[in-house]
């Protein structure tokens, strides 16, 4: 399977509003912005399938996108994006401009290793945060963070401050204090519900019918 390519051509639109944005959707076109940096906010518009279909890949949420204006090229991240309430659809997206020199402050996904060993000793694997707000330099964004579950055993945890990060990364929460450790975690014993037989519950039933008879 290729590696998604996110790269996009976009268009400067000026024709703003609601009812603009009405026949850009009915054009398979989808409105959008791009905002931040130095400069000016600039209202666009690009091809909704192929921004859709790239929507697809966990990576479109914190890859550094390129979007070519007027033969220019622009880094940029997606900062926000609203899809149609029950279609498959994406009604508008906003996009911060990005600087090499500039820090980022964006949130990329937890991938969770050797999870299968644990879930084979019968143990529940809760997840409390699936993603992690980060801060580091445009070169140090990592697609996702793995932290590794191996070893685990019912009753553990772990906690932001057991994530490995890549050098250049840093927790925003673990700057906050070390009561924003907070636990991503647990390994819990699973539920065990007593299973009555249709012969018991019959019985019970009898019971309680003899009961009232009484």
């Amino acid at each position: 399977m290729s590696k998604p390519v996110y790269e996009f051509q976009a268009e400067i639109r000026n024709d703003l509003g609601k009812g603009a944005s009405r026949r850009l959707r009915r054009e398979n076109l989808v409105p959008a912005i791009l905002y931040g940096g130095n400069a000016e906010a600039v209202s666009l518009t690009l091809q909704h399938d192929k921004v859709n279909n790239a929507a697809d890949h966990e990576g479109f949420y914190s890859h550094i996108l390129t979007l070519h204006i007027d033969g220019k090229k622009h880094q940029a991240i997606v900062k926000d994006i609203q899809r149609h309430p029950f279609k498959p659809k994406i009604n508008h997206l906003d996009f911060q401009r990005v600087s090499a020199k500039e820090e980022l402050h964006t949130n990329v996904p937890l991938h969770f290793l050797n999870e299968e060993a644990i879930q084979k000793t019968g143990a529940v694997i809760v997840h409390h945060l699936n993603d992690v707000e980060i801060t580091c330099l445009p070169k140090d964004l990592p697609e996702y963070i793995e932290l590794d579950l191996a070893g685990l055993e019912i009753g553990d945890n772990l906690h932001l401050s057991d994530i490995v990060v890549p050098k250049g990364v840093t927790l925003v929460e673990l700057t906050r204090g070390d009561d924003h450790n907070q636990t991503v975690v647990t390994i819990t014993a699973p539920k065990v519900e007593k299973e009555v037989s249709e012969d018991e519950a019959a019985s019970d039933a009898a019971d309680s019918s003899e009961d009232n008879a009484e």
